[in-house]
């Protein structure tokens, strides 16, 4: 820890001339002696230990401490997002996420572990989302906001269809916005100029394979061109279970059982061969998660450094005020209650 303000330490002498002053005050009294009658009359007279009439002075002290330390400006390393750097979620909502081989269901295992990888983001990473299903929507613009992008997570509802291909687009076109060296989906990129990898990152989640709308392996191609890399994550089990979904999580006209991630009756396994190409492509990786902890330990400990982190300064003067109040009320509160004699015991 540093101080911006070195000289106002100056002020912690205060401090031990206070706890000084006390204990001279305490020896002082000592000297002073009172004849009583009985043991009862002496406890009434004596108060309180003499301990704990010291700790009034001493609270006080620490007050002092904790405002002269406040006062001198202190500045702790924290981690914070290195740049401009931006990730977009891309999170599969198709009717296969209801499938219950993930305890409670695909769909809650997938947003409790994207709300927990949102909220570990470092402050000042800008986070977007992307929800997909037979179409792909840019659900959360990239913002630094981390309750925004939560919110909008555990508001996700599933519906038919699977178009990863056009959430990787729709991701692309979303960093677009933000980031002036990556050009939109529409603009024609040269394949053979210099490419300069960005910081920006595309994760795409999904449990089965693309049915609707462009290729992946033909969006991750738009996305090498512009730099930026894709992770993939194929989540569930080949043993899907029943299909269940709240009201709650199902979109308005959309069937709550049986519905595979194409809109029939079937189950579509993972398309791993397209999710690998498509990270592989990129300059990503591709992560199987089968289970809710899985996805927790990719999403938490494989992609943890996916957006770069940097150690700066940040004043933590507040905290050592806050201290300081708190120990000033209590030292007051304690003063207060030493003062008042207890009544002697009869008998």
């Amino acid at each position: 820890m540093s101080v911006e303000w070195p000289w106002a330490l100056a002020a912690l002498p205060v401090a031990a001339l206070v706890v000084l002053t006390g204990w001279w005050a305490t020896r002082r009294r000592r000297r002073d002696a009172v004849v009583v009658s009985t043991v009862s009359f002496a406890r009434a007279a004596n108060g309180r230990g003499s301990w704990l009439r010291r700790v009034p002075a001493a609270l006080l002290a620490l007050c002092l401490v904790a405002l002269g330390i406040a006062a001198a400006r202190p500045q702790m390393l924290a981690p914070v997002a290195s740049g401009d750097a931006t990730v977009v979620l891309a999170m599969d909502v198709s009717s296969s996420m209801c499938y219950t081989d993930v305890d409670p269901n695909r769909i809650t295992a997938a947003q409790d572990a994207a709300v927990d990888f949102v909220r570990s983001q470092p402050t000042g990473a800008s986070l977007g989302l992307v929800s997909f299903s037979s179409f792909a929507a840019l659900t959360v613009a990239p913002t630094t906001d981390t309750d925004t992008v939560v919110s909008a997570i555990e508001d996700l509802r599933t519906s038919r269809g699977t178009a990863i291909g056009q959430a990787i687009l729709a991701a692309i076109d979303a960093i677009a916005e933000v980031n002036p060296e990556v050009a939109p989906t529409g603009v024609e990129v040269d394949p053979d100029a210099d490419v300069q990898t960005q910081p920006d990152t595309i994760i795409v989640l999904t449990d089965g394979a693309n049915s609707e709308g462009v290729d992946p392996v033909t969006a991750a191609a738009e996305a090498a061109a512009r730099g930026l890399r894709v992770y993939t994550i194929g989540f569930g089990t080949d043993d899907p279970g029943p299909s269940v979904c709240s009201a709650d999580q199902v979109e308005s006209g959309t069937a709550t059982g049986g519905g595979a991630s194409g809109g029939g009756g079937m189950n579509q396994q993972i398309d791993e061969d397209a999710l690998t190409q498509v990270a592989d492509l990129t300059g990503g990786e591709y992560f199987r998660a089968q289970d809710a902890a899985q996805l927790q330990d990719v999403l938490d400990t494989q992609l943890a450094g996916v957006v770069e982190v940097t150690l700066e300064e940040t004043e933590v003067s507040a905290w050592f005020l806050l201290a300081a109040a708190v120990l000033a009320v209590a030292g007051l509160g304690g003063a207060l209650w030493l003062r008042v004699p207890r009544r002697p015991r009869r008998g």
